[in-house]
């Protein structure tokens, strides 16, 4: 017998290919990102190679999760001299490629993309990822003092805009899969797909608050992102380290002196690479491609004394977590590597403040790890857990995003047992370096946010009734049906109402009108006799209850542009009982939204 085909019911079906529908949206989000990453980091690799290998004999260490992908042979005498210009070369060709094609690729990229999901819906121009790959080469390749997860976060966040503006989906959608790109850009170039994951919904915010449209969608893409990455480069976490364990109670006291001597690095950090930034892009009268240049010469000047703070810096950190760097260098480099960055990118080169955070960090940590395991060596046995939290509580610090700190850092050394003394750091350097923040797009909540400003409206008004307005006392005149309009002209001479509701004789609702429908033959004195109301009332009323909400009936306002609208019984449509105007929901609404404004700062005046 042959079965007989049920289809499935439209209500059903309708979820599911939404549900499909975004789940190849944000695998072909995390493809381009993942195909930007490969791309990026083969870019970067080629540039530490040529420039600071071939040319100048300096090899840079490396991240056991990320060895080289060029062995050559190193000359055997390092060539200083070049070494001190390759960054200025570097910076200059990097400011060049900006200043022509793109001065938007300037910066360290991640500030661009929180402004764009906030304040342009998520709108990337197509040219801005491929400029940044490429100005963020030339900068980081060449010994520039930055971070990769600016520029991937540009980049992915690009590609994802691209995409939807391709497919001409609306602007909400647009910043999610913007938002979505940066994130599986930072899950793969990282090896750490969960942190893209929360990274792109907490770095939109100063405040402690995700966006929860972002989370999925960026898992899925990041998901993506990372196995498509470690597919052509090789599996594992960014560092290696030992699986340390927290095990010591007393060892809370040397972290939270970790916390204070992280919240003096941050303070350090931003206000002097923003007050670099300032008076170099705003007093230096230079152009666009020369402030770079000088900021290379400043680096390379740096990396003569301390080359340790030329590029990434990864592998110092990893060195530090092999225990093979002492107290004092662990120091000058967390000086030298917040000098240098601030010369490279405060002075407009291409790449990213995340990447030496956690250089600073680990730095900043693994001296205090040295103190404390030298003063208490049976509390501290270890410096290694002090770098690796110092990391996360950096970060915690000068992004604001102390959640994303536990996650990335244990995820980047795939140590998980260090969770209790990283949440305590974060949550004690994100307390104290409330004031400061690497990332000036930022916006301190949904709130403040252009981006959900329509929604903010809509949460607060569908949470009002019109019941919660109106005001049942105020008198209105009713019109009778059979009023003539010689009557009528006479009332209106004495009432400064311009709405006028008309009942039959029974008193109930049939009809309305507004002085605008009768103004053309108001004056006519020859129709006084021969018209009555109900002959230029309005027949369909628009109408609302009490119980209705008030984004209801915002709506309904809109529909003939109306400033009043007649309040009915919930149980009978014909019986008046007043009218609202626009003026009182909005007089309203902004006299609620300044009271949650007010709410608003006594909670910031907490301590979380």
């Amino acid at each position: 017998m042959a079965m007989k085909h049920v289809p499935t019911p439209k209500g059903l079906r309708t979820p599911a290919r939404r549900a499909g529908r975004w789940l190849v949206l944000c695998i072909a989000v995390g493809l381009f990102a993942g195909l930007g990453a490969i791309v990026f980091h083969f870019l970067c690799h080629v540039g530490h190679y040529f420039f600071l290998d071939f040319l100048a004999g300096y090899k840079p260490s490396h991240p056991a999760g990320d060895p080289p992908l060029f062995h050559y042979q190193t000359p055997e005498e390092l060539r200083r001299w070049i070494l001190w210009l390759v960054p200025a070369v570097g910076g200059l060709l990097s400011g060049l490629l900006v200043y022509w094609f793109c001065p938007e690729a300037q910066g360290h990229g991640t500030d661009a993309a929180i402004e764009a999901y906030h304040k342009k819906n998520g709108i990337i121009e197509p040219k801005v990822p491929f400029v940044k790959m490429i100005a963020s080469f030339l900068t980081l390749g060449s010994g520039g003092s930055g971070g990769s997860e600016g520029p991937i976060c540009q980049i992915g966040a690009g590609l994802g805009s691209l995409l939807a503006q391709k497919l001409k989906v609306p602007p909400r959608e647009i910043r999610i899969l913007m938002a979505a790109g940066l994130g599986a850009g930072i899950g793969s170039i990282f090896r750490a797909p969960l942190t893209g994951a929360l990274f792109a919904s907490e770095i939109l915010y100063k405040d402690p608050e995700f966006e929860a449209d972002v989370i999925i969608p960026t898992a899925i893409a990041a998901t993506i992102a990372y196995s498509i990455f470690c597919t052509v480069y090789g599996w594992g976490s960014l560092f290696r380290a030992e699986d340390y364990r927290f095990s010591n109670i007393w060892a809370l006291g040397p972290y939270a002196v970790l916390a204070l001597c992280l919240s003096i690095g941050v303070f350090l950090f931003v206000n002097i690479f923003w007050g670099f930034h300032d008076f170099f892009q705003k007093k230096v009268n230079l152009p666009l491609w020369a402030k770079p240049t000088i900021g290379g010469l400043l680096t390379g000047t740096i990396g003569l004394f301390l080359p340790q703070v030329l590029g990434f810096s990864y592998g110092f950190i990893q060195d530090g977590l092999y225990n093979k760097v002492t107290m004092g260098l662990f120091l000058v480099v967390a000086v030298g590597k917040i000098l240098a960055t601030t010369f490279s990118i405060g002075s407009g080169g291409s790449g990213g403040v995340f990447g030496p955070s956690v250089v600073i960090g680990g730095s900043i940590g693994g001296a205090v790890g040295l103190f404390f395991h030298e003063l208490m060596p049976t509390v501290v046995p270890s410096a290694s857990p002090f770098i690796i939290v110092g990391m996360a509580g950096f970060l915690a610090g000068s992004s604001n995003i102390p959640i994303t700190a536990v996650i990335v850092v244990s995820e980047i050394t795939s140590s998980y047992h260090l969770l209790l003394p990283s949440m305590m750091v974060c949550s004690l350097s994100y307390f104290l370096c409330r004031r400061w923040n690497l990332y000036r797009a930022q916006v301190k909540s949904k709130i403040d946010s252009p981006a959900h400003k329509g929604d903010f409206l809509n949460d607060i008004l569908e949470g009002i009734t019109v019941g919660d307005i109106f005001n049942p006392d105020k008198v209105y005149a009713i019109i009778p049906e059979d009023m003539t309009f010689a009557q009528f002209r006479r009332f209106f001479k004495a009432t400064e109402q311009h709405y006028f509701p008309v009942v039959d004789k029974e008193g109930r609702l049939s009809g309305i009108f507004s002085i605008n429908d009768i103004r053309h033959f108001l004056f006519d004195k020859h129709l006084g006799d021969l018209l009555i109301v109900k002959d230029f009332a309005r027949k369909n009323v628009i109408t609302t209850t009490p119980s209705e909400d008030v984004n209801t009936l915002l709506r309904k306002f809109t529909i003939r542009n109306i400033d009043m609208i007649p309040v009915v019984d919930d149980n009978d449509p014909t019986k008046f009982l007043g009218m609202i105007s626009r003026r009182e929901v909005i007089d309203f609404y902004n006299k609620t939204l300044n009271q949650l404004k007010e709410s608003k700062k006594d909670i910031e005046e907490l301590p979380f």
